[in-house]
């Protein structure tokens, strides 16, 4: 019978009795470590999670009560809720053992012990551990995720030579756990890309953890990202995990990657080299398992120049590049997306059998979609919602003037042209926030974020 993985920890001031339990263990279980006394419990607790502890009920010469190992039992407890505590104890304490379990042990075995008994206990001990880990997963991803996962058919809705080339990419790609790199402008669909990358993968029916890093603040990023322990800072009322945390098992999207902070770029990079994690406020790492793609229009090879962006983390992130074209690039994909969408709207605002005019198909065609596929997505949208007619027509989309106004513009800093832009349309749309964001093709939280970059 094979090594089970596990971590037990023994707690007993007996010598004979830990090198006996340690030498039988160890044949059974991956890790067995063993304290003499309880100097160092709280410590060890505080750097390591175990699978079982199994806790002598007298630790210190002298002292028969039972009482002290009550006290380290709710001492465990109070640090790992979860800890699965198996308690030694003579034969005539007995009863005291079953205040123990009262208290929240899982068991107590008296001495001497069966060897083939105490094997069996710590057995059913980590069934136990590893169904409330489980549980505890659920919990800490019902508390960040606010999107089902992708459980539909393709979603490329793709009729361009780019996109078809692209797809034979992913195709490839998601059958390997290799780290992805997806590079393209603003609303021109990296997530969809990743988000198809993870439906054809084998962690399909496990969590699609999406994170836009424009949207964080810094003094967000690292809680946001790693989690933290209760009482880690101020407003730390409970333990929480971070959004990689809540990845493990699944897939980690990491959207606009060139606005990580290089502090934060490091710490990354320890994640992606250990595969562990540890939450602000604690000293105690977890082994977490999940697949990387990463996403952004911004020139990373430039900010390595710059020294805003590790070319060590960049080599990490990047085993295979997808660059995703502009939509006007690929205008063979404007009429399928263009039925995608209306498809849908129609059916969420209950107004069927919505279709375009040729002429509506014809405006459509001859727009530059500077907002790409996020913009056209809108437009459809906003048409939906505000036409009475079944057939779209040219007087239903109103474009905004930006994108000409930008062409007369001598300017080519990317910088400026972006603050033009927000000005414009915040200005167009008389202060209306949302309005703002979807006329320039991004979310009002990043519009936010970028107006308090600016300082505009």
């Amino acid at each position: 019978m094979g090594i089970i993985n596990s971590n037990i920890l023994i707690i007993d001031d007996n010598q004979q009795i830990r090198e006996s339990l340690e030498l039988f263990l160890g044949r059974h279980f991956s890790s067995v470590q063993s304290l003499a006394s309880t100097n160092t419990l709280i410590s060890t607790f505080e750097k390591e999670s175990f699978d079982i502890v199994l806790l002598d009920m007298n630790l210190s010469p002298g002292k028969h009560s039972g009482n002290e190992g009550i006290f380290w039992l709710r001492e465990i407890l109070k640090r790992d809720k979860d800890a699965v505590i198996i308690l030694i104890t003579a034969f005539g304490k007995v009863e005291l053992a079953v205040d123990g379990i009262k208290e929240g042990a899982f068991d107590f075995l008296l001495k001497p012990w069966d060897n083939q008994k105490l094997l069996t206990t710590i057995k059913a001990g980590i069934k136990l551990r590893k169904s409330r880990n489980e549980v505890n997963e659920l919990i800490d991803q019902k508390h960040i995720l606010n999107n089902p996962i992708d459980s539909g058919k393709g979603i490329l809705r793709t009729s361009s030579e780019e996109m078809k080339a692209i797809e034979i990419i992913i195709d490839k790609v998601a059958e390997t756990d290799a780290n992805i790199l997806i590079l393209g402008e603003n609303g021109s669909g990296k997530e969809v890309v990743a988000r198809e990358i993870h439906r054809k993968s084998y962690r399909k029916n496990q969590v699609f953890m999406s994170v836009d890093l424009s949207s964080l603040t810094e003094s967000l990023f690292e809680s946001e990202l790693f989690g933290y322990k209760k009482g880690a800072f101020t407003d730390a009322k409970e333990d929480r995990a971070g959004k990689i945390e809540v990845a493990n098992n699944g897939t980690l999207f990491l959207d606009e990657i060139g606005n990580l902070p290089m502090h934060l770029q490091s710490k990354l990079l320890t994640v992606l080299q250990t595969k562990t994690i540890t939450r602000l406020g604690s000293s105690k790492s977890k082994k977490i398992d999940f697949r990387l793609i990463c996403a952004t229009n911004k020139p990373l090879k430039s900010l390595i120049q710059e020294n805003k962006f590790r070319e060590d983390l960049l080599f990490r992130i990047n085993t295979v590049q997808i660059d995703v074209p502009d939509l006007k690039n690929r205008k063979a994909d404007l009429l399928p997306l263009c039925n995608h969408f209306i498809q849908t709207y129609s059916h969420k605002y209950n107004k069927p059998n919505i279709t375009l005019s040729k002429s509506a198909i014809t405006k459509l065609e001859n727009y530059s979609w500077p907002g790409n596929i996020r913009e056209l997505k809108h437009s459809i949208e906003r048409a939906v919602i505000l036409s009475d007619k079944k057939i779209l027509s040219p007087e239903d989309f109103a474009f905004s003037d930006i994108q000409s106004h930008f062409e007369n513009l001598d300017i080519l800093n990317l910088t400026e042209l972006e603050k033009i832009a927000i000005k414009k349309a915040i200005k167009q749309t008389k202060g209306n926030m949302s309005k703002a964001a979807e006329s320039l093709g991004i979310s009002r939280t990043t519009l936010y974020f970028k107006i308090s970059k600016y300082e505009l």
